[in-house]
C-alpha cells in the first residue's frame, strides 16, 4: 500500500500503528467525554487535543452528532454549530496537527475540510448522503468507509451498561463485512477517490452483537486482507462492557486488550478515548510485532 501524505505528516502503512483521539463535541456521547456539555467547549477541546498530540497522538477526530445506539439525529446546521468552531480554533492552535471530521453528511464534511479538516470519517461509509463521495474526491480528502448495519430496533439499552445490538442476522460475518466494505469502496472509486485515499473500518459496535464485535476483532487480518489500510475503533465500546459487566468509565483495560489484539491482527491506525494510555499499548505492541521497524 502507498504511504498516505496528509499535510505535512505521512503514514507509511505497516511501519507503525498510528493513533486517532476523539474530541466529541456532543452532549450525549456514550463513553461521557462528550465537551458540549462544559461551558467553554472550545477551550475545553484546546486543552484535550495538547494532551493528546502531546502524548504521541497522529489525528484529532473531531465529532458532532453522538452515533450510540439509541442516540438521536441532529441537522447538518447544528452539526456545523458545534464543529466548525472547534475546528478553526484547532486549526489556529496547532497548525500542523492532521484533522479528521466525523460525519456523514456531505455539508458538515464540505465546511469541515474548507475550515481546515484533511480526513472524513464517515460512519455510514459513503451511503448515508449521496454527495459525500463527490465532495470528498472534489477537496482531494482521504476518507475512512465504515461498515454499519445500525438499526434502532436492534438496539437495546441497559442503565449501568449503555447501549448495545441484539439480533443482528448475518449470512457470513467476514463475508457479508468484506462484500459491504467493497460496496462503499466502489462508490469511492466511482467518484474519482484514489485508493491511497481510502481507509477501512470494520464498525465494531455499529450493528453488531457482543459475540460478532468480538469475532470481528479476532479476524480483523481478513478485512486488512482487502488491501486497503485498516482503522479500528473498540474504545470503551459496549462490547467491553458487556463481556467484563462494567461501565464506560471501567473499560481502560478491556479497550488496551481490544487494541493491543487488534493491532496484531493489522491494525493500522486505533481510534481511542485515552490517548495517552493507548499511545503506550500501540507501541509496546508494536515493540514485539515490528522490532525490525
Amino acid at each position: 500500500m502507498k504511504p498516505l501524505r496528509v499535510g505535512s505528516k505521512v503514514f507509511d502503512w505497516g511501519t507503525r500503528t498510528f493513533v486517532m483521539g476523539i474530541l466529541n463535541i456532543t452532549p450525549d456521547s456514550f463513553s461521557g467525554d462528550g465537551l458540549l456539555s462544559r461551558q467553554e467547549v472550545v477551550d475545553a477541546a484546546i486543552d484535550q487535543a495538547q494532551r493528546f498530540l502531546q502524548a504521541g497522538c497522529d489525528i484529532l477526530d473531531v465529532g458532532g452528532e453522538s452515533t450510540r445506539p439509541g442516540a438521536q439525529t441532529i441537522t447538518a446546521e447544528e452539526e456545523l454549530q458545534r464543529v466548525l468552531p472547534v475546528i478553526e480554533a484547532l486549526v489556529r492552535a496547532f497548525p500542523e496537527a492532521v484533522i479528521s471530521i466525523d460525519t456523514y453528511k456531505a455539508a458538515v464534511a464540505q465546511a469541515a475540510l474548507q475550515s481546515g479538516a484533511h480526513i472524513i470519517n464517515d460512519v455510514w461509509g459513503l451511503r448515508a448522503d449521496a454527495h459525500m463521495p463527490l465532495v470528498a474526491a472534489q477537496q482531494g480528502a482521504p476518507v475512512i468507509l465504515m461498515h454499519n448495519r445500525s438499526k434502532p430496533a436492534n438496539a437495546q439499552v441497559l442503565q449501568q451498561l449503555g447501549g448495545r445490538y441484539v439480533g443482528v442476522e448475518y449470512e457470513d460475518l467476514l463475508e457479508d463485512v468484506k462484500r459491504e466494505l467493497m460496496e462503499s469502496v466502489n462508490l469511492a472509486r466511482q467518484a474519482g477517490i484514489p485508493d491511497e485515499n481510502i481507509l477501512l473500518d470494520p464498525g465494531i459496535g455499529f450493528g453488531k452483537t457482543v459475540e460478532q464485535n468480538l469475532e470481528l476483532l479476532n479476524r480483523l487480518d481478513e478485512i486488512r486482507a482487502l488491501g486497503f489500510p485498516v482503522l479500528l475503533g473498540p474504545s470503551r465500546k459496549s462490547f467491553i462492557g458487556y463481556t467484563l459487566n462494567l461501565p464506560p468509565d471501567q473499560r481502560l483495560e478491556g479497550t488496551a486488550a481490544a487494541v493491543s489484539v487488534g493491532i496484531v491482527r493489522g491494525a493500522d491506525i486505533v481510534r481511542v478515548h485515552d490517548v495517552e494510555f493507548m499511545v503506550r499499548v500501540a507501541r509496546m505492541t508494536d515493540a514485539i510485532t515490528r522490532p525490525q521497524v
